[in-house]
């Protein structure tokens, strides 16, 4: 008799009352809500981006590498280029163009020139 009314209870479908209806959509509702409160944070937190900055990665003998720098360390960055940068030289001059600063070290003829020599 008990194996009988196991196996009857086995073999229907589990019903949910009003308690588990009312617990489920309040756990539920709580995920919606934790969901939408880590998508404003997300989209109203962190810094602008800087104009100054200058940002390349590039892959390195011990795996993926970056040169990152605002400001005036950007310039320094950006005037220092020469052949230790020969492998992201086409990268790095991008970045510095799009920060607005001159790439590479400027040849002796330019700052001749530039003296009005």
């Amino acid at each position: 008799m008990v194996m009988q009314e196991q196996a009857r209870r086995l073999s229907e479908p589990l019903h949910w009352g009003r308690r588990e209806k009312t617990i489920a959509a309040v756990l539920l509702g709580c995920l919606v809500l934790a969901l939408a409160g880590l998508g404003a944070f997300a989209l109203t937190s962190g810094a602008p981006a800087r104009a100054d900055c200058v940002t390349v990665r590039f892959a390195s003998t011990l795996g993926g590498a970056e040169i990152h720098g605002c400001g005036a360390q950007a310039r320094r960055i950006c005037g220092s280029a020469g052949s230790e940068t020969s492998g992201i030289a086409q990268e790095l001059r991008a970045a510095c163009r799009r920060a607005g600063f001159p790439y590479g070290r400027p040849s002796a003829t330019s700052q001749a020139a530039a003296a009005g020599g």
